[in-house]
């Protein structure tokens, strides 16, 4: 099977997007987070939700569990409320990663070793002209291993 034959159609954000949108598309979509394009529609980074929460959480209370759990619910759901003037470039990295981005006939155990070489819970499969034809989440690479792998 190839990445070609599995990938599906997903939203996607520029570094212009607002973090709130990004969120609502991820949460609507149950996506583990989203691909980045640039302006020709091509994949510049993977956003993982992960990394969004690490610019919406204070870093001490990241650090600190027990100081996480002394704001009442009512002060927590203030966090929330500051992401409204954040933008997805934001909240990547300086350096973006190249990004997870495999051809419509790679092998779903190339697919697998790319995510897992770069910790990334989603794959773009890109065209011969680079353009995204899709996506790979994690959820569905597993789907299909599944299937694949003998019961024992």
């Amino acid at each position: 099977m190839q990445a070609g034959q599995i990938a599906v159609d997903v939203p996607t954000v520029t570094v212009q997007d607002s973090v709130a949108r990004a969120l609502r598309l991820m949460a609507l979509s149950r996506l583990p987070g989203l691909i980045v394009v640039d302006g020709r529609g091509r994949p510049r980074t993977v956003l993982p939700g992960t990394q969004v929460l690490r610019l919406a959480v204070p870093g001490s209370y990241q650090e600190d569990a027990a100081l996480a759990r002394t704001i009442d619910e009512a002060h927590a759901d203030l966090f929330w409320e500051e992401l409204g003037s954040l933008t997805v470039g934001d909240c990547l990295v300086r350096e973006m990663a190249r990004p997870a981005s495999v051809g419509l006939d790679a092998t779903l155990l190339e697919v697998a070793a790319l995510m897992a070489r770069q910790r990334s819970p989603l794959v773009a499969v890109v065209d011969g002209t680079g353009g995204l034809f899709g996506a790979i989440t994690l959820e569905r690479l597993l789907g299909k291993l599944a299937l694949l792998a003998p019961d024992v």
